[in-house]
């Protein structure tokens, strides 16, 4: 999905060839029927080849991804993902000043 959502669209072998983990087309192309079953992609017939969209809205994506990624790695708890961010040895100072501004932000609107 993270392939698609940068493209826009791709073929099974665009996207074999920018998986950072060697894979098969055949299991490539059996993800994206189950990624289609599901509703998250959808695909047309273009020279003989399907040519793969993303159904899903980008910020949607991000926020689904979001909760998934706070339940499993951090036990549901938004503050141990943020202490995680802060961690980051890339993390800027710019970025821990709009961290910080989108928390007082949040706090005074009562999220």
């Amino acid at each position: 999905m993270d392939i698609l959502f940068e493209l826009g669209e791709a073929t099974a072998a665009q996207i074999v060839d920018r998986l950072p983990e060697p894979s098969s087309n055949s299991s490539t192309r059996i993800l994206l029927s189950i990624l289609e079953e599901k509703g998250h992609l959808t695909h047309r017939l273009e020279g003989g080849r399907f040519i793969y969209t993303p159904t899903l809205e980008l910020e949607s994506a991000k926020r689904s991804a979001l909760a998934h990624l706070k339940k499993i790695f951090f036990g549901g708890s938004a503050s141990q993902v943020v202490a995680a961010l802060l961690d980051d040895p890339d993390l800027t100072e710019t970025e821990r000043t709009e961290l910080a501004t989108l928390i007082e932000q949040a706090r005074k609107e009562g999220r």
